[in-house]
């Protein structure tokens, strides 16, 4: 009786841990997407170009890829708890900027702190899902993000169309959320030892486990499709339903992301019993069925194709992360798992960021609508390549 009572509260801490990094992650998805709704709204308040726009956006990728190449192994040396509670002081810091931002250059710090925070987290909060449940650690890795990104843009988008300080509430909410996960994370059990290197490890190295390569580079067309998708939503999305549908309203420009990041994670759940290779067949072809309706509402400027072509599109942003991770993740041994996680990252988020932010320049010189047609090609021409590299896999 006492082991079974031993083991049954040794599982309750499993899933309690569990809980509370699976939250966490979320908490920080979704605040990296809270501002998207509110760009044209910034834009408005402090008239910058569409090029700030996605310098905005991508200086918090760009600050998270910096905090990825140097500090992505830290956990695998200092333990997981210490990291994690420093990225969420990191973050409670950049929701006070958030809160005190009167102009662009505060928008730009804020960014550049949340996402050197955000950096910090994915990768020990990945590798630490990894240790307390190693078979369904890239289940959780893969659904967290996506509900945090899809409660991030509608609660913001709900908040600033219905509640008061629309510019400061959603922030004020996520402070507080983090603060409450900063004093639980002190009853949260440790779940790697120390061992030496710590400071040799914040030398920036992109680590992959020679096991690990091949499935890497297999999966790396469509990690960059669906990356890539994720980042022009995050940026652009809001500002071209209003350039091409006409809509004005900040709840829209959230209910888009929403379409895509929501459909993401019920596309995670409902595939999640499938193999790598079969979800990553069935990404592709939500991929390319989603991102040819969105061409088509673009040019119609019709709202509902967008929201319907960005569930649809979601499906295969969801299912393509999951079946990437799922391929990749699984290789690396404990002690690798960060570094791996870390360099996972830096590849997603460098196709996150990098043609978002080439997008914000051409819309700059040729327009928003032309810009999103141009970007959906690639990305479809993108997706085929990934299509026909499975189906000479599978014939292999």
């Amino acid at each position: 009786m006492v082991q079974t009572a031993d083991t049954c509260l040794d599982q309750r801490h499993t899933r309690s841990g569990i809980a509370l990094l699976a939250s966490t992650l979320l908490s920080f998805l979704a605040a990296s997407s809270a501002p998207t709704p509110l760009y044209p709204v910034y834009q408005a308040h402090w008239a910058f170009s569409p090029a700030m726009l996605t310098l905005v956006f991508a200086i918090y990728a760009f600050s998270l890829l910096a905090a990825l190449l140097t500090l992505g192994k830290l956990s695998d040396y200092l333990g997981r708890r210490p990291v994690i509670l420093a990225a969420l002081l990191l973050e409670m810091l950049a929701m006070a900027l958030f809160i005190e931002a009167d102009g662009v250059g505060w928008l730009l710090a804020a960014r550049v702190m949340q996402g050197f925070a955000t950096g910090m987290a994915t990768s020990v909060l990945g590798a630490a899902l990894l240790d307390r449940n190693p078979e369904r650690g890239p289940l959780f890795n893969s659904v967290a993000p996506q509900l945090g990104m899809a409660c991030g843009a509608l609660g913001c988008g709900m908040l600033v169309e219905w509640a008061p300080w629309p510019l400061h509430l959603v922030y004020l909410v996520l402070l507080l959320v983090f603060a409450a996960q900063a004093l639980l994370l002190w009853w949260l059990p440790e779940s790697i030892s120390r061992r030496p290197g710590a400071l040799a490890s914040l030398r920036p190295t992109l680590r992959v486990p020679p096991q690990a390569r091949g499935a890497l580079w297999r999966t790396l067309p469509v990690n960059v499709a669906v990356w890539s998708l994720g980042g022009f939503y995050l940026s652009l999305a809001p500002s071209l339903i209003r350039a091409a549908t006409g809509s004005n309203s900040a709840l829209v420009g959230g209910l888009a992301v929403t379409a895509l990041t929501l459909s993401g994670a019920l596309s995670i759940l409902w595939l999640r019993q499938h193999t790598a290779q079969q979800v990553l067949r069935i990404a592709t072809t939500l991929l390319l069925i989603g991102v040819g309706a969105m061409l088509v509402a673009v040019q119609a400027g019709w709202l509902w194709l967008f929201l319907l072509a960005s569930l649809v599109a979601g499906g295969g942003f969801g299912s393509g992360f999951l079946g990437a991770l799922r391929s990749v993740m699984p290789l690396a041994h404990a002690h690798e798992r960060a570094g791996l996680m870390a360099t996972y990252y830096v590849i997603s988020y460098l196709a996150f960021c990098v043609p978002a932010l080439l997008a914000g320049v051409m819309a700059r010189h040729f327009g928003l609508v032309a810009t999103a047609t141009g970007f959906a090609t690639v990305l479809i021409g993108l997706t085929l390549v990934a299509l026909i590299g499975l189906a000479r896999r599978d014939h292999a």
